[in-house]
């Protein structure tokens, strides 16, 4: 496929260039500073910050080219126009609060021990260059689990993106957590999305689990 990398320059940017060419694709690399011109192309990748994510979309949108979001910190209402004006053009999206297939499975097995231990909080750890927190996968992690968990963000050099959910009962605690020790984590979930891109329906679909069932 002929895709657009927006944010090739960071640090999920820097990781996915070389694996999507490794893996076929022809790509279009995009900063900061350039004019977003997508026009033509299969798919465009946005891993740009959070404060331009939404503009990014819109402009690729409105070429006619649909994409895969990695960019967390957009807002349900932000979420919810993307949808529309996905809808509008009959071109889907794809936005993952984590690429890392293992982080599914992390949300998983806490949605199926929320079941039985209802009392729980979330610890997110990661970089601190990091803007958004709590960390998109903290509060989809949060959605899916009873009552309203507290999330603790902690912003730290030498981190990834880190996760555990405790559950607390008299005379036990649960711990399930994630490590992503390395950008590369993430590849195997984008390539998979970009692969499953043109299947998907008109308009938002949200989450790799969605990509996995």
């Amino acid at each position: 496929m002929r895709t657009a990398l927006l944010g090739h320059r960071g640090k999920v940017g820097r990781v996915l260039l070389p694996a999507l060419e490794a893996a076929g694709h022809e790509v279009v690399p995009i900063g900061r500073e350039d004019r977003i011109e997508v026009e033509g192309l299969d798919a465009a990748i946005n891993f740009t910050k959070p404060d331009a994510v939404y503009t990014t979309v819109r402009l690729c949108l409105e070429q006619n080219v649909p994409s895969i979001i990695g960019t967390t910190g957009l807002g349900r209402e932000e979420l919810e126009h993307l949808d529309d004006a996905a809808k509008e053009r009959s071109l889907p999206i794809f936005f993952a609060p984590n690429f890392a297939v293992g982080a599914v499975v992390m949300m998983r097995l806490a949605a199926e021990a929320g079941k039985w231990l209802p009392r729980a909080e979330i610890v997110e750890l990661h970089d601190e260059a990091k803007i958004d927190a709590p960390s998109g996968t903290a509060k989809a992690t949060a959605e899916l689990l009873p009552g309203k968990p507290a999330i603790h963000s902690v912003r730290l050099p030498g981190l990834v993106a880190h996760q555990e959910v405790l559950f607390g009962a008299e005379g036990q605690l649960l711990t399930i957590r994630h490590d992503a020790t390395s950008r590369e984590a993430y590849v195997p979930g984008v390539l998979l999305a970009l692969e499953r891109l043109p299947t998907l329906p008109p308009g938002l679909t949200m989450g790799l689990g969605a990509l996995l069932d």
